[in-house]
């Protein structure tokens, strides 16, 4: 029989959960106990209350001598051992049951499911799949389930075959449906959806503890439980654990679409941190914490995969194993890549010396752009190396092959190497996840079916066109020439793709200068017959311009010789009584013309006769004969008479100069 003493402090994690996975429900599966338990806040009595049935027995609780319903356990001779224990010093109190079974009623999830302008609930046991469902819809929504893509899920690679009890979904679960081979509605609404649904929004994503933002473009049709996943591997705040700001109001569950959660398009701006635990002094902390016995007529069963949550018997007992060792290459919890690649750098130099191959020290991402996504003679393979401090082969494949000379100028000559390390858990499981992203699910199922004892572990990266290839994985067994040969193995294949990827970016430039000399060319060509267009606009318009001020002064002219013909005194008859002076007037083009005037007519009314006859005495002046004489130079107020314009006269019409 074992006695198990501990303390219900933060630490009783690695305990509660094999207490509630066999002690008291039958529960086997690891994420269901944990799903149980966050449903209930971490509170084992209620999560054990919300999985046994009511009439099975009594669990008593003596947090204020609450009497709960719980399983009845047997035989009485457990019961009478266990009541030796003090019971003043036992949060609860119960005696390990037999190896009866206890059946378990089928438990019901609900799912409301969001198609456009419709909602669907569905109610089913977690042991139908994800196709019944589908089928349950198709009734409902009069949609064929081929055409169906029902998203929401909290966990990736979901088909129709998949049970719903292996997702361990929470009771309440929100769903929605897309049907991108289906025509939309008419309606503004659904079009308005669909279109928020295939946007991409922006979401500037400040880390509160250090101050860093982070850029994230993600479509209209993923979720908010995606964000957060993406968050963690920036951040390495766990999604129970991360404190947002800037969340708009109506979102209000982490399966609703981005699309539907009120965002302000195109980008928005959002604050996250890692929530606090209240902090308690150390006389509180003896208050609150209350010692637990149990009897146990086991070997410790309940308690054998107790190392799975990172307890082992030091820490159980009171003795720190991480005082036993050096210090971590990593920090389990690091804020970025970059800040845990510098202390993993330090610390593998402490250990093993300065002759080292040259870690990249920056984001996976950063190391994929700098290997792959330059010019092609400039590419290199990536190679990641992944440590592990528990495995017996790290230390002598660190000290022997990877700090071998050989290695470390072949590395530095032709890879860009990249480190992680594997020893904790958080850290495990934040690769495997940016392994799945990058690689897919089978390279990242490879490592994590590696054991321990495998590591470390050699990953060689080549970049494609399309995708990143993992051509070998070396693990920590080899020697420094099988190393060297696989090193170059994977540089023979890399230069092979290298001079093809030259060889296409050559004529890619190549065309691309030929195209980009036509556009030149073009383009001087259009400015040329633009300027050349432009300046026939210009003359036209000068010409034009220049004939409405001709016809605008012509027009003037014809005014003003209408004016003064119509001005001038009627011709005298010549039976008129008065002294008549008859004078004849030759034009520059050797036309005549004739007429009488009053022998004491002014001067001036000679010159408006010529000038209403097109020849204004400011442009022409009239000329006598005998004598030669300028008549435009006398005083045109004097009469003909005195001016010796009469009886007649022969006059001459010259232009001025």
């Amino acid at each position: 029989m074992f006695l198990w003493n501990y303390r219900w402090c933060d630490r009783s994690v690695h305990y509660i959960i094999p207490l509630l996975r066999k002690a008291c429900t039958g529960i086997e599966n690891i994420d269901e106990a944990i799903t149980l338990l966050e449903q209930n806040n971490w509170d084992l009595v209620a999560a054990i209350n919300g999985v046994i049935p009511q009439e099975n027995g009594i669990l008593q609780s003596e947090y204020g001598g609450e009497t709960l319903q719980g399983p009845a356990y047997g035989p009485t001779s457990h019961s009478a051992a266990g009541s030796s224990t003090p019971s003043s010093s036992s949060a609860f109190r119960h005696v390990v049951p037999s190896r009866q079974i206890v059946e378990r009623q089928p438990r019901m999830l609900d799912f409301r499911v969001e198609y456009r302008d419709r909602n669907v609930d569905v109610v089913l046991e977690d042991s139908s799949t994800v196709g019944d469902i589908k089928r349950i819809l198709e009734n409902e929504l009069q949609i064929p389930a081929s055409k169906m893509l029902l998203k929401g899920w909290k966990t990736g690679d979901v088909d129709d075959s998949t049970v719903l009890k292996t997702l361990h979904l929470p009771k309440n679960n929100s769903l929605y449906v897309l049907t991108p081979d289906l025509p939309l509605p008419s309606s503004s609404h659904s079009g308005a959806l669909q279109e928020s649904l295939n946007q991409n929004f922006m979401l500037l994503v400040t880390h509160r503890e250090v101050q860093r933002e982070y850029n994230l473009n993600f479509s209209g049709s993923s979720t908010i439980q995606e964000v957060k996943r993406n968050v963690y591997d920036l951040t390495s705040i766990p999604v129970r654990h991360q404190l947002w700001e800037g969340w708009p109001p109506s979102a209000t569950d982490d399966s609703m679409t981005l699309a539907v959660s009120g965002l302000t398009f195109p980008c928005h701006r959002l604050t996250v941190g890692r929530r606090s635990s209240p902090v308690q002094t150390r006389e509180q902390s003896e208050e609150q914490c209350t010692d637990v016995h149990m009897v146990s007529d086991s070997d410790g069963d309940d308690f054998e995969d107790a190392t799975e949550f990172g307890v082992d018997d030091g820490e159980m007992f009171g003795v720190a194993s991480s005082a036993l060792r050096k210090s971590p290459m990593m920090p389990e919890n690091a804020e970025n890549e970059g800040d845990a690649l510098l202390q993993f750098t330090a610390e593998f130099s402490s250990r093993y010396g300065d002759c080292h191959p040259v870690y990249f020290i920056g984001s996976l991402e950063a190391a994929f752009q700098e290997a792959f996504y330059g010019k092609a003679r400039d590419r290199k393979l990536l190679a990641i190396y992944l440590h592990h401090d528990e495995s017996v082969l790290t230390n002598v494949f660190c000290s022997q092959m990877l700090c071998a000379e050989s290695i470390v100028s072949y590395l530095s000559q032709n890879f860009i190497t990249w480190a992680w390390d594997m020893t904790k858990e958080a850290n495990r499981a934040r690769f495997l996840t940016m392994c799945t992203r990058h690689f897919g699910s089978v390279v990242a199922q490879t490592i994590r079916t590696q054991k321990t004892d495998q590591f470390p572990l050699f990953l060689i990266i080549m970049g494609k066109r399309s995708s990143n290839e993992v051509l070998n994985v070396i693990q920590g067994n080899t020697t420094v020439d099988e190393l060297m040969m696989r090193l170059m193995a994977a540089m023979e294949i890399f230069s092979a793709q290298q001079q093809e990827d030259i060889k296409d970016e050559d004529e890619r430039e190549a065309r691309e200068n030929v195209k980009r000399e036509q556009d030149e060319a073009y383009r001087i060509s259009l400015e040329a017959d633009r300027a050349k267009r432009e300046a026939q606009e210009r003359e036209m318009a000068e010409q034009f311009r220049l004939e409405q001020i001709r016809k605008e002064q012509e027009e003037e002219r014809e005014a003003i010789r209408l004016s003064l013909e119509q001005s001038l005194p009627p011709e005298p008859k010549e039976e008129s009584t008065e002294s008549v002076s008859k004078l004849r007037i030759r034009t520059p083009s050797g036309e005549f013309f004739e007429r009488r005037f009053l022998a004491s007519s002014k001067l001036q009314v000679v010159f408006d006769f010529v000038a209403s006859k097109g020849y204004p005495w400011e442009e022409y002046k009239l000329l006598g004969t005998f004598p030669r004489r300028d008549v435009t130079q006398l005083d045109p107020n004097k009469s003909l008479l005195e001016v010796k314009l009469y009886p007649q006269e022969t006059l001459f019409l010259e232009a001025k100069e």
